[in-house]
């Protein structure tokens, strides 16, 4: 059996379980299970099958043994926000409800107008930008909806959090994914008690919060009877862009950051937060990090709306269109002339019936040329995307006030060079692209720290340089 480390990285369509190790000093990745994942309707509400996702972690773990490997550690990492609650028996109080769910809408409104918060004082106490879908806005829709729900609960477990403890048996919130919650406070890095209190949400369901590269506990007994070994469950960045900002090779400290993949992370890695009124104007969010280090960052729609395009286009002719395609259409709707830049922001891209609907309103209602095709569709997306980035780094100068001088995108729209391009010609910077698995590599540094294969995050991040290829993008 072959020593390893396991990165259990779960995303908001699929999951992969990826055996790190590190040969030579260089870090070596084999993917052992995939299983999809997906938004349900239950009970009124868009909602995670949390029993099948627990079921597909451990799975995964006995793949990674059939397959011979017997990892020495194990992290989690998912999507931000979404939570379980568990009540005294550690049974679940509810749906594990997830965050393009419409409950949440008006949320912050009905705060501001109560009286009981105003998103600038709720900004500056935990740094972090307004989604509709924060965790904060879920909780006191619950109450306002069914504050039963809360008053059973005796735990609150973030997905990754409920996903550790299925497999060892130990509670506990972990820094990166519980910063998204505008919960903690930006300067403390613990639970805010005042903010808790005045939206009467139970103090004593939240965890003692622990900071990535702490050892959790072991696999329980039947988790080992099931997987056929043994392993220490470590806490890693446990929000997936925390993870994936850690893959990030930058070469100095003028680098903006970028995770592409479903949701596209832009940003910079900070020692301080800024919870200014004019960085909450901009929304700009001060996500925690690794080493209690600071994601100050946009979240800009990303490729959930090409994947939703390709998606709808599949189900019309039969056949989805492959990346390529995609990208082979943009190219040539470009050549023919076709132009259409939208606001990739719009709220009406968050959950749409029809993502082709969709662009097609936005761009009338703008003035724009509408798409009509496969190449504008996929044009209009990529165009707008790249123009969003241009904004938000220029937003970024503004509020560090730092000359940036590369942009280095990590994930898996890394592999789309037609998209690179069009970033580094229109933000006018170089554009380093790679690795795609981002997230992985980094839940894996952590692990790879932890177990001593490399002393710093500097040099784990100076072995992905030598272990992965880095494309150039330079602007024209």
């Amino acid at each position: 059996m072959q020593k390893c480390h396991l990165a259990i990285d779960i995303g908001a369509s699929s999951g992969r379980h990826i055996v790190g190790r590190v040969v030579d000093g260089r870090m070596e990745l084999t993917e052992v299970y995939r299983f999809e994942n997906g938004l349900t309707r239950h009970g009124g509400h868009l909602v995670w099958d949390i029993d099948t996702l627990a079921e597909n972690v451990i799975a995964g773990l006995a793949a990674a043994h059939e397959q011979g490997f017997t990892p020495a550690t194990i992290g989690i990492d998912t999507w931000a926000v979404d939570y379980v609650l568990l009540d005294e028996n550690d049974e679940r109080t509810g749906d594990c409800v997830g965050y393009r769910d419409s409950r949440t809408d008006g949320m912050r409104d009905a705060l501001e107008l109560s009286g009981i918060l105003s998103f600038e004082e709720h900004y500056g106490r935990t740094g972090i930008q307004y989604q509709q879908f924060n965790t904060a806005y879920q909780l006191c829709a619950l109450s306002r909806d069914d504050r039963g729900q809360l008053e059973a609960a005796r735990s609150f477990l973030m997905v990754p959090d409920y996903l550790n403890w299925v497999l060892c048996g130990v509670k506990a919130n972990e820094y990166t994914n519980a910063s998204t919650t505008a919960l903690v406070n930006a300067l403390t890095g613990d639970w805010d008690e005042e903010l808790i209190a005045r939206l009467n949400l139970p103090r004593g369901i939240f965890q003692d919060i622990r900071m990535p590269g702490a050892a959790l506990g072991r696999l329980r007994p039947d988790i080992v009877d099931r997987v056929g070994f043994n392993a220490e469950v470590v806490l890693v960045a446990s929000h997936d862009t925390g993870s994936a900002w850690l893959a990030v090779p930058a070469r100095d400290e003028r680098a903006v950051y970028l995770s592409s993949g479903t949701w596209s992370l832009m940003g910079v890695e900070l020692h301080e937060p800024i919870c200014t009124i004019q960085s909450a104007g901009l929304n700009f969010t001060n996500e925690g990090g690794y080493e209690k280090r600071f994601r100050y960052l946009k979240n800009i729609m990303g490729l959930w709306m090409i994947q939703n395009v390709r998606k709808e286009l599949g189900a019309q002719s039969g056949e989805a269109p492959s990346w390529g395609d995609l990208v082979a259409a943009a190219e040539d709707a470009r050549a023919a002339g076709f132009s259409c830049v939208v606001d990739a922001d719009d709220p009406a891209f968050l959950a749409p019936a029809s993502m082709l609907a969709a662009l097609r309103e936005v761009a009338a209602q703008a003035g724009r040329q509408v798409p009509q095709t496969m190449g504008e569709y996929a044009l209009t997306v990529y165009d707008s995307l790249a123009a969003d980035y241009a904004r938000t780094v220029a937003q970024l100068r503004e509020q560090t006030g730092v000359g940036y001088t590369s942009i280095n995108i990590v994930g898996g729209g890394s592999a789309n060079a037609y998209l690179n391009q069009a970033t580094a010609d229109i933000c006018g910077l170089t554009v380093f692209a790679g690795p795609t698995e981002g997230t992985a590599l980094g839940n894996l540094m952590v692990q790879f720290i932890y177990s001593g294969k490399y002393a710093s995050l500097e040099d784990a991040r100076a072995a992905i340089r030598a272990s992965f290829d880095i494309e150039e993008y330079q602007p024209r």
